[in-house]
């Protein structure tokens, strides 16, 4: 009886690591996940808000294009994002005059983005799994405006 005690002991320090290890990884994996998709949630939030305010505040429809796009990135790039993650900024108005920058236009601006899931190996040879996020924000240009 005495050498089968002696067999076991030790085991439940091995079983309880292993067991640990078991858990943790994957739970880690789903925190850093998480993280992540919130990280991006909040710079694609950050982003169409910033793009529709500085395609609001620019002088016409072509440099609020651009303007919108610029802000949109510098966000994302403030949020921590890689320079490559894709972006798409799409704007619509409605608007009683020819341009979205006349008075009592609407402008609606959308953007779309996606973040990767953290520490995914590439075995598939595809683009890596990721969380496509997107948000949108609207904002009207007053009835009245300067004119120049």
């Amino acid at each position: 009886m005495n050498t089968r005690a002696r067999d076991e002991a030790g085991t439940a320090i091995v079983e309880f690591v292993w067991l640990g290890l078991l858990l943790l990884v994957p739970l880690l994996w789903i925190v850093l996940t998480v993280f992540e998709v919130q990280r991006g949630a909040f710079g694609v939030s950050g982003a169409a808000r910033a793009a529709a305010r500085a395609y609001a505040l620019a002088p016409d429809d072509g440099q609020g294009e651009q303007r919108a796009r610029a802000a949109a990135r510098q966000v994302l790039l403030d949020q921590g994002l890689p320079d490559d993650v894709p972006l798409q900024v799409r704007v619509s108005c409605r608007t009683p005059g020819s341009s979205c920058h006349s008075g009592g236009a609407v402008i609606t601006v959308r953007v779309d983005s996606r973040v990767d899931l953290p520490l995914v190996p590439d075995l598939l040879g595809g683009p890596p799994p990721g969380v496509a996020l997107d948000a949108s924000h609207t904002v009207p240009i007053g009835q009245f405006q300067e004119v120049q």
